[in-house]
């Protein structure tokens, strides 16, 4: 574990959404010192008795709330749930009540990135609303400024809220060129604005 770890926590059901966490990891990485540290939540079931696996099958490893502990900063990334984060975040998110109880986040920078399935389908609502159980942790939100240009052109997502995309009803459209510009601005941002905050 480097001490300069920032967390980039996201949950995936297409892929869409790990290749915006990625492109943000790369976008951390490419600041001197800072480290990306990928994780993913499982799915949450209706049915009581299902488990998932101690390891996921592909991609990031399952978030601990000792990764949180840990990082200097955080990018939390979801699709939209009809204008929220998908389930299997909140549910992580409603169990952290004992960092909550112990400030393990007060002051620490975090920032915010959805995919949809439409243009219209909730991507600024999902932003705002992933902000608020950070809000309530102390978390120093952040979010992308209108000194990317990509931000006046993208014809898909993106946003002064956190970077976002737009993947189609079946989720395969291929992320554009400038979301993926403004997903390695954005992780470049806040791994900028954590390394000058020194939460390490």
């Amino acid at each position: 574990m480097s001490q300069h770890d920032i967390l980039v926590l996201y949950y995936s059901r297409h892929g869409a959404t790990r290749e915006l966490a990625r492109l943000i990891a790369e976008g951390i990485e490419s600041v001197p010192g800072a480290n990306a540290r990928l994780r993913t939540v499982p799915a949450v079931s209706t049915v009581c008795e299902a488990t998932e696996a101690s390891v996921p099958t592909e991609g990031a490893p399952y978030v601990e709330y000792a990764d949180l502990q840990e990082c200097i900063g955080l990018a939390l990334g979801s699709p939209t749930r009809f204008g929220n984060m998908a389930a299997p975040m909140k549910y992580f998110w409603d169990g952290s009540s004992s960092q909550w109880m112990n400030g393990a986040l007060i002051g620490k920078p975090a920032c915010v990135f959805t995919s949809t399935g439409s243009l219209h389908g909730g991507q600024e609502s999902t932003l705002l609303t992933m902000m608020i159980p950070l809000l309530h942790h102390g978390m120093v939100i952040m979010g992308l400024p209108y000194s990317e240009p990509d931000l006046m052109s993208t014809p898909n997502g993106g946003g002064p809220y956190g970077v976002s995309h737009l993947a189609h009803a079946d989720g395969r459209a291929p992320i554009s060129p400038e979301e993926r510009r403004l997903a390695k601005a954005q992780g470049k941002r806040l791994a900028e604005i954590a390394l000058k905050l020194g939460n390490h």
